[in-house]
């Protein structure tokens, strides 16, 4: 059930609208559940802002994609888990990757297996991860600073994850071929 409406540039709150319109840019149309999130401009903006400093991180797209599918399968998110394995499709990630992930399992390439092990680590224990997480991650070549870009991924992925599910947003036709449901 849809609880929200669906907002566009011309019918959203005037401090959602700027943001809105960036958003629109970027993507190329307007993702539904960041059009739920302008029907309050705190949301949206906090949002935009933490994506926007999330994507100029040193993550590579395909980092972040395992990062964002982990998170929303953790979540169990069906309108983030659809649009994370549609981006991560076309960003070039293997689909057996990509299903693996939508699975509950680890990726089979041992650095997108250490990224995602970590993101789901942080979520699970509410960030009481262990030291054997950190050098897990940190032996796969990442550095232990960037354990902090993964909470910022985890952040605004959360923030999508949590309005979807809370606001029933629907999922586009874009994302119909990545439909997933949590296993039962």
């Amino acid at each position: 059930m849809q609880r929200f409406t669906l907002q566009t540039i011309e019918s959203a709150p005037e401090k959602s609208r700027p943001t809105l319109k960036a958003l629109e840019e970027k993507f190329g149309f307007l993702p539904n559940v960041m059009a739920t999130m302008a029907n309050n401009p705190v949301l949206l903006n906090g949002f935009a802002g933490s994506f926007g400093s999330f994507h100029g991180g040193s993550l590579d797209e395909i980092e972040k994609q395992v990062l964002l599918l982990t998170n929303a399968v953790t979540i169990k998110c069906p309108w983030t888990v659809a649009a994370h394995s549609t981006f991560a499709i076309e960003d070039g990630i293997a689909e057996s990757e990509v299903m693996a992930i939508r699975a509950g399992r680890l990726p089979k390439d041992p650095r997108y297996a250490a990224l995602s092990a970590l993101t789901k680590a942080l979520i699970e224990t509410r960030g009481n991860v262990s030291d054997a997480d950190i050098d897990a991650f940190t032996s796969a070549g990442y550095s232990k600073a960037q354990i902090l870009e993964v909470v910022t991924g985890i952040g605004i992925s959360t923030m999508a994850a949590t309005t979807a599910n809370m606001a029933g947003t629907p999922i586009e036709d874009r994302f119909q071929p990545q439909l997933w449901s949590a296993a039962a």
